[in-house]
C-alpha cells in the first residue's frame, strides 16, 4: 500500500463532477489498485475514491486515475508532504462473531424467509472490496445482496451501499438490490437505508434457530 501526503486538489469527471479545493490530503494507492483520497477528520469514509479496475497514469504535478468506464479522477499535487510505500500481507478478512455468523448460515439455508421465490446464489459472495454476506435471486430473478449485522449501525449501511455500488457496474449482475438484515437496527441506520433504496429486515435469532417455532420467520 502507497501513502501520499499532498497538497492536492481532486476534480472527478464521470456520470457526476465533483471537485475538491486545495488543501493538504492523505492519497491512498492499494494493491488492488484502488485509489482513495482522505482528509484528516469530518468522517471515515473517503472523500473520493475510485474502484479497481483502474490504472494510475503519474505526471509531474497530477495523477489521473481511469476507470474502463472512462471516468477519471484528477490529482492536481502541488507539494508532496510524504510518500511511502508499505507491504502489508495477505490480510484474513473479517472475523465475524458466533451469532452473526450462525444468522448469515441460517439465512442461507432457509433464504425463503426474505422472500417467497427466493433463491440463494452464493454466501461470502467475492467482489473486489470484500464478500457479500448473501447473493441472493429474488422471485423476478434479479439480483440480491444480503448484508447481515448482529445490530445494524450506519457504518453498514455505508457497507452494502459500496458493494451495491461496485456490484451495479458488472452487466451480469445489474441490477442488484439490496437487504441490510440485522438483529436490531438502529433509527439512523434505517432512514439511511431505505433512503437509498435498501430494504430493512429485522431477524429473531432465536426463531430462526427454532428454538421459539418449527417455523422459520422474520419480524
Amino acid at each position: 500500500m502507497r501513502f501520499v501526503i499532498a497538497r492536492c486538489q481532486v476534480d472527478y469527471v464521470g456520470r457526476l463532477t465533483a471537485h475538491l479545493p486545495m488543501a493538504n490530503r492523505l492519497v491512498m494507492v492499494k494493491s488492488d489498485g484502488s485509489v482513495l483520497v482522505h482528509s484528516d477528520g469530518g468522517s471515515y469514509k473517503p472523500l473520493n475514491w475510485m474502484s479497481p479496475p483502474c490504472w494510475l497514469m503519474e505526471e509531474p504535478g497530477m495523477w489521473v486515475v481511469q476507470n474502463k468506464a472512462g471516468e477519471k479522477l484528477v490529482i492536481s499535487i502541488e507539494e508532496v508532504l510524504h510518500d511511502s510505500k508499505h507491504e502489508l500481507g495477505v490480510d484474513p478478512g473479517l472475523v465475524k462473531d458466533g451469532v452473526e455468523a450462525h444468522l448469515q448460515e441460517l439465512l442461507a439455508e432457509h433464504v425463503g424467509t426474505l422472500g417467497e421465490g427466493w433463491s440463494l446464489v452464493r454466501r461470502e459472495f467475492p467482489t473486489a472490496i470484500g464478500p457479500v454476506d448473501l447473493m441472493c435471486r429474488d422471485a423476478d430473478g434479479v439480483s440480491v445482496a444480503v448484508e447481515i449485522k448482529r445490530r445494524g449501525e450506519i457504518d453498514g449501511v455505508e457497507q452494502l451501499t459500496r458493494y451495491l455500488e461496485l456490484l451495479n457496474r458488472d452487466p451480469l449482475l445489474a441490477p442488484v438490490k439490496g437487504v441490510f438484515a440485522a438483529q436490531q437496527i438502529r433509527p439512523q441506520a434505517r432512514t439511511l437505508a431505505e433512503d437509498r433504496g435498501i430494504r430493512c429486515v429485522t431477524l429473531d435469532y432465536d426463531a430462526l434457530r427454532g428454538t421459539e417455532s418449527d417455523e422459520f420467520r422474520l419480524f
